[in-house]
């Protein structure tokens, strides 16, 4: 088994390459290719973190087979130097199904939701989209600044951040790793005005976007608020736009964004429009006219983290990166 550390997660997976990988991956769960449940999250009484867990099956003739992904959150982690988020990825070997290889979750992570984003704003956004507004300032806001730069040329970049301390490290990173100039906003509303590409990238329980702060034709990555109980955007926000989502089983289950417009009685399960994937498969027209407003509400599919690993065991084995761990 290949073991991949963080370093060279990010050496063998460039954004580039992950991002064609997550069009195909979001083309095979639309296209029935993926066995998958819901993830299962773990939140004992007695600690304040929660593990989460996505095993999955993709069929296809590469980058496919078993893999799984297990990830602690653990909140306090941010004080002390440390991810959110700490994990493993895992693929097994399609002929045998020995273990192949296991890798940093947490690098995986910050690289294919990013991608997927990237995918969604090529497939959602319009082309001349460049005015981009990022709301969080961590690891998300980093990988999703790098990705929005691979499709979109970018006019200007703005960031608002709860921690202006945070914001102001975003703004030099970003000079420094990627020569793009960042401004730093002291609230929401001034990052969003005359956007027209939006990435939320953060942990809020409380929403963050209100309508009237979008203009006509944004398109909006909502990246963050991966639970139930977190929301980014308003239930006016999400009801004004159109709405596609990575799985409609996930979102109406698990999207925070989406249950709040549904509870009030301000939009049905038919506000979801369409899969990524089914506008990538030319089975949805995806945007309709220069102003509509698109959301694309990412969730994370445990078929994304499989067919990374697979992409990421391949490469690093290729060119000899890695240590190898012999079970016997």
């Amino acid at each position: 088994m290949l073991l991949i550390d963080r370093a060279t997660v990010r050496r063998v997976y460039p954004m580039e390459r992950a991002t064609e990988v997550m069009a195909e991956a979001m083309r095979r769960y639309s296209s029935g290719l993926v066995d998958q449940p819901l993830r299962t999250i773990l939140r004992p009484e007695r600690d304040s973190g929660l593990l989460g867990t996505m095993p999955g099956f993709v069929a296809g003739e590469e980058l496919a087979g078993y893999g799984l992904k297990a990830m602690v959150l653990k909140p306090e982690n941010p004080a002390r130097g440390l991810d959110l988020h700490i994990g493993i990825v895992m693929v097994f070997d399609p002929e045998t199904g020995a273990p192949l290889a296991m890798m940093d979750a947490g690098a995986v992570t910050a690289v294919r939701t990013a991608a997927v984003s990237a995918v969604a704003t090529d497939a959602l956004a319009l082309p001349d989209a460049g005015d981009l507004a990022i709301l969080g300032s961590g690891v998300q806001a980093r990988s999703h600044l790098e990705a929005m730069a691979v499709v979109r040329k970018l006019r200007r970049v703005r960031v608002w951040s709860r921690t202006p301390d945070n914001a102001e490290g975003y703004r030099q990173w970003a000079a420094k790793e990627l020569g793009i100039e960042v401004e730093v906003m002291s609230r929401p509303a001034a990052a969003l005005a005359g956007a027209d590409l939006v990435c939320t990238t953060t942990a809020a329980r409380e929403p963050l976007v209100e309508a009237d702060a979008l203009a006509p034709g944004t398109h909006v990555n909502a990246a963050g608020a991966s639970f139930v109980d977190h929301r980014e955007l308003s239930a006016e926000a999400v009801a004004r736009a159109a709405f596609f989502v990575d799985s409609r089983q996930s979102a109406l289950a698990e999207s925070g964004d989406l249950k709040a417009p549904l509870d009030a009685g301000l939009v049905g399960p038919d506000h979801i429009l369409a899969e990524l994937g089914e506008v990538l498969l030319g089975r949805h027209p995806g945007r309709r006219d220069e102003r509509e407003i698109t959301v694309y509400k990412s969730l994370g599919l445990g078929v994304q983290d499989i067919m990374s690993g697979f992409a990421i065991a391949e490469a690093a084995a290729a060119q000899g990166l890695g240590h190898t761990w012999d079970q016997d």
